[in-house]
C-alpha cells in the first residue's frame, strides 16, 4: 500500500478573465481532489471587474462552491489579480496559483500533497510539470510551438505552489508587469537573491494551446517592454540566471534599423545607400520568416501568415522595446526575500467564504 504524504494546508487562487476553460480547469481540480487531498479554500479573482465592483457569478462546480469565493481584480492583469487573490486566501501556508486555462492531472491532490510535505524548509516554490499538448499528424504551427514553450519555463506560474511566508516576505508579485509574461521570472529572482530555493514538484498538469487569430505574434511583443524592466530591476544577466531564451530583439533592433535607414536614404536622395539598406532589411525579414515556416505545418494559411507578421515583427519589438526604456526609466531594483532561519508553526486555516451566487 502507498503511503500518503501529510497533508499540508493550502489555498488555490485562480485569475480569471472568466473564459469557459475555467469550468474545465475547476472540474478537474475537484476530480483530483475528491479522495480528501482538497485545499482549504478557493479564490476565483475575476479580473474584467473594477476593484470594489460586485464580480460576477462564475460557473463552479457543486464540490468546490462551499470553498470558493470570487473576488474582483481590477483589470490590472495576472500579476495584480495573484496577489488580490493571495490577500483573500485565508491563512493557509501554501498558496497554489493556477491559470484558468490548465487542467491538474487525475492525481494532482496527492502528487501535491507529497510536493508540500517534501519541501524543505527554505523552499519558497515547488513548480508542476506542465503538458502542453500538440497535435498529432502535422507539425505544430508558430502559435502552437510558442505554447510549448511552457513545458520547459523554470519557474512557469500556471501551476505553482508558494510558501505564504516567502511570498509575503517578497512583497508578492510586482504589478509593474501587466501581462502574463515575466511577473513569474522576477519574483523568483528576488526569492533566489534572497537564499530561498524553489524545487521541482511531481505533480501534472496540462496547458491546452488557447485558439488564436493570426496577429497574435505580433501582440505578444508587447513583452519587450517588460523586458526592458527587467534588466532595470535584476540587470543585464538577468537572461542566463533566470534560464530565459534570449529571443530574436537584437536581430528585431537591426532589420527594423536597416528599413528606416532605407527610407531616410531615398527621403535624401541617396539612392545607392537606400538599396543596400533595403537590402539589408529583405534579407532579415527573409530569413526571420524562413525559420519560422520552416519547422511548421507550411499550410498555404500558414506560411502567408507567417510572411506577413514576420514583417511586422521586428518594427512592433523595437516599438515596445524603445516604449519601455521610457515607462520605466526610474525603475529600481526591489529587495530580495530573505527566508527565515527557523520559521514558525503553520498557522491555523480560517472559514472560507462561500461562492458568490
Amino acid at each position: 500500500m502507498t503511503q500518503r504524504a501529510t497533508a499540508e494546508p493550502y489555498a488555490v487562487v485562480v485569475p480569471t478573465l472568466g473564459r469557459p476553460s475555467l469550468r474545465t480547469c475547476l472540474e478537474a481540480l475537484a476530480a483530483a481532489t475528491a479522495d480528501g487531498t482538497g485545499p482549504a479554500r478557493v479564490v476565483l479573482v475575476h479580473d474584467r471587474t473594477d476593484s470594489g465592483a460586485t464580480p460576477p457569478a462564475l460557473d463552479v462546480p457543486q464540490a468546490l462552491r462551499p470553498l470558493t469565493t470570487v473576488v474582483a481584480g481590477g483589470g490590472r492583469g495576472p500579476a495584480a489579480a495573484r496577489n488580490t487573490g493571495a490577500r483573500a486566501a485565508g491563512t493557509a501556508p501554501w498558496i497554489v496559483f493556477l491559470d484558468d486555462d490548465v487542467v491538474p492531472g487525475p492525481t494532482w491532490g496527492r502528487d501535491l500533497a507529497r510536493d508540500l510535505a517534501s519541501a524543505a524548509r527554505d523552499t519558497a516554490a515547488v513548480t508542476a510539470r506542465v503538458d502542453v499538448p500538440l497535435p498529432a499528424g502535422r507539425r505544430p504551427t508558430d502559435w502552437e510551438r510558442n505554447t510549448a514553450g511552457l513545458s520547459t519555463a523554470r519557474w512557469i506560474t500556471a501551476d505553482m505552489a508558494f510558501r505564504r511566508e516567502a511570498l509575503e516576505a517578497a512583497g508578492g508579485f510586482d504589478e509593474r508587469f501587466r501581462r502574463a509574461f515575466r511577473e513569474d521570472a522576477d519574483l523568483a529572482l528576488r526569492l533566489l537573491d534572497g537564499g530561498w530555493t524553489l524545487a521541482p514538484g511531481t505533480r501534472r498538469t496540462t496547458h491546452p494551446v488557447r485558439p488564436a487569430d493570426r496577429w497574435v505574434s505580433v501582440r505578444v511583443q508587447a513583452g519587450n517592454a517588460d523586458d526592458v524592466l527587467m534588466t532595470r530591476l535584476h540587470g543585464h544577466d538577468w537572461w542566463a540566471r533566470a534560464a530565459a531564451p534570449r529571443g530574436r530583439l537584437p536581430r528585431h533592433l537591426a532589420v527594423s534599423a536597416a528599413a528606416a535607414a532605407a527610407v531616410g536614404c531615398a527621403l535624401a536622395g541617396r539612392g545607392g545607400a537606400a538599396a543596400v539598406c533595403a537590402g539589408g532589411w529583405l534579407a532579415g525579414t527573409a530569413e526571420f520568416a524562413a525559420a519560422r515556416i520552416a519547422p511548421g505545418p507550411r499550410t498555404r494559411a500558414e506560411t502567408a501568415t507567417m510572411l506577413v507578421t514576420s514583417v511586422l515583427i521586428p518594427p512592433v519589438a523595437a516599438w515596445h522595446w524603445l516604449r519601455g526604456h521610457a515607462l520605466h526609466r526610474a525603475a529600481r531594483p526591489l529587495g530580495a526575500a530573505r527566508p527565515p532561519v527557523a520559521g514558525p508553526a503553520a498557522p491555523q486555516e480560517s472559514p472560507a467564504e462561500p461562492v458568490r451566487s
